[in-house]
């Protein structure tokens, strides 16, 4: 007897981080049941003839409904956020949980459980962020929260109400390692940065184009430095998160020479903006503040290379919605300094859009490769087990683009409730026309398909990627953590 399939997508030209390959592809249920030529009738057919048939993107760096350490709540529910996700072909999101200075990581984490139940679409997972490591925090609830399935941590060494020091970095590396968790780091000097803004300030330098100064470049090679030598020391990999100078990528890349685990990623802005876009009359250069700040053409072609070069594995969005009104980017109105204007910038519905473009339509890298930046390798890093590939077996995230399909993006077509888009008036080439989660239909002829509160958390472990190297670095390095941890 014939399988029955509940979808088959038919005729589409199907592309892994490996393979590119004409098939059909049967759903049975949330998963691939079978690929193949010709496959048997399903209850719903999908005509991909002429169409690319790729994994659902994974972007495994977003801020979604989260409180800053200002107070302030960047501009998209779950709901929006995930939405404008899958309207670009993304299916799966890891946002944080972000514990500030006072409060305690579980009933963090369970409140942003409440958010994402209530308006999520598409699948998601936690990072939490630890910006206070108390004894609390580190030796009871990020073990126990690592056992339920929230296996990545994210601290940032710098922002004056966020940034852990020396000692409590190596505090955080060490139950990371012992909870076989995976950690994640906004790499700056603090004190760098806090130096310069004060003098850039105190001369009267307060524009947004002032913003990519009060950033050196200097402060991300050293950080990245510092933090690479404490994790080897640990024995703990680490993501580095949106490598932005060339100087940042070639630290990855020496460090990864001698053997020590880590991982790296970059985003679409500092491959596709430069400081340049900072330089604008009056406070309009906020759009495009994020930090670390944007950079040079230069930084764009090395960041390019380390990712042909395997030394950044993700591209994700960073995406931090912020209105440009009192409440969001302004809050002095057009008197506001870039020390008091929110960092982020909107970018999860553009992310692999620009990408395809840049990679598959331009033909830089090709197909194969931006199937393994946005899908593949986001779920190997943070053990999405079912996610990121086409296969029998796994989840049905599926995005079927357009490689034809021509765009020109504008501040109205996203999803999202920043209000803009900072890549407005771009044209790109090839676009998502349906997406599917777990066999779900969410997008199709340019409407959503699926109530809000329908995606699902995914609960993960550590995972491969998450274990100790043992052995990266030398036999005196091992005796010292036979000491001391």
């Amino acid at each position: 007897m014939s399988e029955v399939y509940d979808t088959v997508i038919r005729g589409g030209r199907v592309a892994t981080a490996s393979d590119v390959f004409d098939a059909d592809i049967g759903i049975v249920g949330e998963s691939i049941a079978a690929i193949g030529k010709r496959l048997a009738a399903g209850k719903r057919e999908v005509d991909a003839r002429g169409k690319l048939v790729l994994p659902g993107g994974i972007d495994s760096h977003c801020h979604i409904e989260q409180l800053s350490a200002n107070g302030k709540l960047n501009a998209d529910t779950f709901e929006s956020a995930t939405i404008s996700a899958a309207f670009g072909g993304t299916t799966t999101v890891i946002p944080f949980a972000a514990q500030h200075r006072g409060m305690r990581l579980r009933e963090v984490v369970a409140d942003y459980h409440k958010l994402a139940e209530r308006g999520a679409v598409i699948d998601y997972a936690f990072h939490m962020i630890i910006a206070n490591p108390t004894p609390e925090t580190l030796e009871e609830d990020i073990p126990a929260l690592v056992e339920t399935g929230h296996s990545s941590l994210k601290i940032f060494m710098t922002y004056d109400r966020l940034k852990v020091d020396d000692e409590e970095l190596l505090d955080v590396l060490a139950v990371a390692r012992k909870s076989r968790a995976m950690v994640c780091v906004h790499a700056e000097n603090h004190g760098l940065i806090s130096w310069t803004v004060k003098r850039l300030l105190a001369r009267g330098h307060t524009a947004p184009k002032f913003h990519a100064a009060s950033h050196a470049r200097a402060a991300e090679a050293e950080a990245i430095n510092r933090l690479i030598e404490m994790a080897a020391l640990i024995d703990q990999p680490i993501m580095i998160y949106h490598v932005s100078t060339a100087e940042g990528a070639a630290v990855i890349r020496a460090a990864r020479g001698r053997g020590i685990k880590l991982f790296a990623e970059t985003c679409p802005q500092y491959l596709f903006l430069t400081e340049d876009d900072l330089d604008r009359p009056g406070v309009e250069g906020a759009k495009w503040m994020c930090s670390p700040p944007l950079r040079l053409a230069s930084d764009q072609e090395a960041l390019w290379r380390a990712i042909a070069l395997s030394d950044l594995q993700t591209v994700s969005s960073d995406h931090a919605p912020y209105r440009l009104d009192a409440d969001g980017k302004y809050p002095s109105g057009d008197a506001s300094t870039f020390k008091e204007i929110a960092n982020g910038m909107p970018g999860l519905e553009a992310r692999l859009p620009l990408l395809f473009d840049a990679m598959v339509s331009q033909g830089r890298l090709g197909l194969r490769k931006f199937v393994e930046i946005t899908a593949t390798m986001p779920a190997h890093i943070y053990n999405l087990a079912r996610k990121g590939s086409i296969a029998v077996g796994m989840d049905a995230d599926i995005a079927i683009w357009d490689p034809d399909r021509a765009i020109t993006l504008e501040d109205r077509m996203m999803h999202d409730r920043a209000g803009y888009s900072p890549y407005a008036g771009r044209k790109l080439r090839g676009w998502p026309t349906q997406v599917l989660s777990r066999g779900r239909m969410v997008i199709e002829g340019g409407a959503l398909k699926v109530d809000k509160g329908t995606g699902k958390f995914l609960a993960r472990d550590g995972g491969e990627a998450a274990k100790p190297a043992q052995g990266a670095t030398n036999d005196r390095a091992a005796t010292w953590r036979s000491y001391v941890l």
